[in-house]
């Protein structure tokens, strides 16, 4: 007797070669299917499903290739007569009444991990005043193609082979050299940059080769929730430690940290830049101690009033300090290509341990990073989008002022691309909620997620007349 046919979905997400793949599968190994037993041809089947051939035949080939299936030239399809003797009642031991799965035992560093919480969709018709990124529009997409076209004609197969390149693409550290030097000041050479996948990644480095689990790692309250988190699931015992209007500072330190996250030139999320005199004693602190300093300079290249400021590192000649710069809050975020510039005592080390997580990153996008830096691309486009963002940061900071006077203080505006407001109102997200504005609040920067009246409001990717249009409809 020939099995039934089987029933497919057409409105399934499950491709159609794979229902007529399991559907035999299934019946096989539940022994509804005997051994030996003949099986309708594909062009039968296909005629009784009114489908493709090529669709049933899809199914039968990955059948017989895995041994459920057997094919006999000019007898047919049959069940495959080798199965085992004892085969498994069910494949989805899932589906039985009262089945419990094995528990699987998590590490430490795998229980600390929180839940990641998606951001919230933005619904049709709502101004997004809560993002934080590059502007897409403004990015000179066409001459990047053209860079990795380049390339691709250009390099001869070895250039995509595996092989010692954990540091980085040796042309684009010694172009990452130069321009660090050249805007922020920093005191290296190409053989002290690492490049990695983002300043995540640097982050997540440091903490490998720095910290043991028990250590103490001071953060800056607020601040960026990914430091605070990874180093918390490395097992360290993290200390917010509060940013007053001059950053942090070192006499605020308690005792026993072995290592300092600080985002000094443009404090994140407060935008708050710290003093020259509160560098200096972080500096003179970490030399008197022996701590290491990471200093984080995320979007450095955004400062609308006077020179950018020199990177601390510069005046930490002695002190270890931990350089990170990333290019995806410029160019794009999914470009995940940063830099770490790395006291030489650090340099095996690191590259070591950047080599043991993923050997090296993408080699094709670090050359065509090389030519963008050095035939100036980069620093154009940095010129054109800082007038960009500037103008839109000069309309949010308007609208704000003339919209809420001094019942909303803002902070953080002489650089970046987001500003921190704080509102006296604390009917302001329900407000927004209401009149279809979407505010992003500053909660999950403070390590106890309380901030009810504060918020970041993004300028560089929406536009002016929608930045005012925004601020209008929180009046309302």
């Amino acid at each position: 007797m020939t099995p039934s046919p089987p029933a497919v979905d057409r409105r399934s997400h499950t491709p159609l070669h794979q229902q007529i793949y399991e559907h035999w599968r299934d019946g096989v190994l539940s022994g509804r299917f005997r051994p030996g037993e003949r099986v309708r041809s594909t062009r039968e089947l296909a005629e009784i499903l009114s489908l493709s051939r090529i669709t049933v035949t899809a199914a039968y080939d990955q059948l017989i290739a895995e041994g459920y299936l057997e094919s006999k030239r000019g007898s047919g399809t049959f069940v495959c007569r080798e199965l085992p003797d004892q085969r498994p009642r069910s494949i989805r031991p899932s589906a039985l009444p009262g089945y419990v799965a094995s528990p699987v035992r998590l590490s430490h560093y795998g229980r600390r991990l929180p839940p990641q919480v998606p951001s919230p969709p933005i619904p049709p018709g709502f101004i997004n005043l809560s993002r934080v990124g590059p502007d897409f529009d403004a990015f000179p997409f066409r001459v990047w193609r053209r860079l990795m076209t380049r390339h691709m004609r250009r390099q001869a197969p070895g250039f995509f082979d595996r092989s010692p390149r954990a540091a980085g693409f040796a042309p684009l550290r010694e172009e990452i050299a130069r321009y660090v030097a050249r805007a922020r000041a920093v005191d290296c050479t190409a053989e002290q940059v690492l490049v990695v996948n983002g300043s995540q990644q640097a982050i997540d480095l440091a903490a490998r080769v720095l910290l043991d689990a028990g250590d103490h790692v001071a953060i800056e309250e607020p601040g960026y929730p990914g430091a605070r988190t990874l180093f918390a699931a490395h097992g360290a015992h993290v200390h917010p430690v509060r940013v007053s209007a001059d950053g942090l500072a070192a006499s605020s330190l308690p005792d026993g940290v072995r290592l300092v996250y600080v985002t000094p030139s443009h404090q994140f999320p407060s935008g708050v830049s710290m003093s020259l005199a509160r560098r200096l004693e972080l500096i003179e602190w970490a030399r008197r101690t022996g701590a290491v300093l990471i200093e984080d300079d995320y979007d450095s290249e955004y400062r609308y009033s006077g020179p950018p400021l020199p990177a601390m590192q510069s005046l930490a000649h002695d002190v270890p300090v931990v350089y990170i710069g990333t290019f995806s809050n410029v160019m794009f975020p999914d470009l995940r290509i940063g830099y770490v510039v790395l006291p030489r005592a650090l340099l095996t080390t690191f590259a070591r341990a950047k080599w043991l997580s993923d050997r090296n990153t993408p080699l094709l996008e670090q050359a065509a990073l090389a030519d963008f830096l050095r035939e100036g691309h980069f620093e154009r486009h940095v010129r054109r989008t800082r007038r960009l963002y500037k103008r839109r940061r000069d309309a949010l900071v308007e609208s704000l002022g003339g919209a809420f006077g001094s019942s909303a203080a803002i902070l953080g505006d002489a650089a970046g691309i987001h500003l921190l407001v704080r509102f006296a109102s604390e009917s302001i997200g329900a407000r927004a909620q209401r009149n279809r504005v979407h505010l992003a609040s500053a909660e999950r920067y403070y390590a106890s997620g309380r901030a009810p009246r504060e918020f970041i409001m993004g300028f560089s990717a929406i536009s002016e007349r929608a930045i005012r249009e925004g601020i209008k409809r929180l009046t309302s």
